[in-house]
């Protein structure tokens, strides 16, 4: 897998012309031409006409302003040629905090002390799509998210609309699972859109057990069972065999 470079954006990143190339024009090469580095303050005006362009939702410039400023966020660009051609913003929270068309997710035994991670955003420019841009940003989250001092969030997910089929098969290509339809979650232009609920469970979280995974469970204990009942009644069979035998070696003896 190619090796990649965080650096910030003051600071020039290793490539032979510094002058910015519009993306428009530029196709990729190559992935190891491109550069992860954190959103910072001075990116909110092309970080918002990009969202601007990609998505449909119209975010408020609080959002920019917070996104590009406050920790609180796991906002990371991809930089091509001094530009941005990709970014995910995301955040880590208790999973008590989330909404409650997103209560189910965990179970409520572990729901109690677990975070999660949600994916507010992720967007690829048009001209860089389908070069892997989309699985170097998620990959950099998961990485993110995986590490020994976040073994507490124990999922990520998202939402996405129902009619964006390019944003489900690339999530469901990265394991990521349908949880839940919501009918008109979004508002666009006024009118209500559906979306839909996905789910990627990670640091050994998963769903809540369904009625089958009660019964499966139930099963294989069942199962366990019997199998340790047949073990212990043979190693009864074996230790009466042997003090039997003992016992008729010693009677003849005896003899």
């Amino acid at each position: 897998m190619a090796q990649f470079t965080l650096y910030n954006k003051h600071s020039a990143p290793p490539s032979s012309d510094s002058t910015r190339v519009d993306c428009e024009h530029v196709p990729l090469c190559s992935i190891n031409d491109v550069q992860l580095r954190f959103l910072v303050p001075d990116d909110l005006t092309e970080v918002r006409q990009l969202c601007q362009e990609w998505f449909p939702i119209d975010y408020p410039l609080s959002w920019y302003e917070d996104i590009t400023s406050s920790t609180r966020f796991f906002a990371l660009a991809a930089v091509y040629n001094l530009a941005i051609i990709g970014l995910i913003v995301a955040e880590i929270k208790p999973y008590r905090n989330v909404n409650k068309e997103d209560k189910g997710i965990l179970p409520d035994s572990m729901g109690r002390s677990a975070d999660v991670g949600y994916i507010l955003s992720l967007g690829v420019h048009r001209s860089h799509r389908r070069n892997g841009i989309g699985s170097l940003l998620l990959d950099a989250l998961m990485n993110h998210l995986t590490t020994a001092e976040r073994h507490s969030v124990k999922a990520i997910f998202l939402h996405t609309l129902t009619t964006n089929q390019p944003a489900i098969f690339f999530y469901e290509k990265r394991r990521f699972t349908l949880h839940s339809f919501l009918p008109y979650y979004y508002n666009i232009r006024g009118k209500g859109k559906d979306g839909f609920t996905y789910v990627n469970y990670i640091n050994g979280g998963h769903p809540p057990w369904t009625l089958l995974d009660h019964i499966k469970h139930y099963a294989s204990k069942v199962r366990h069972t019997s199998s340790l009942c047949a073990w212990v009644a043979n190693r009864v069979q074996q230790v009466v065999r042997w003090f039997y035998h003992k016992l008729l070696t010693r009677f003849n003896f005896i003899e």
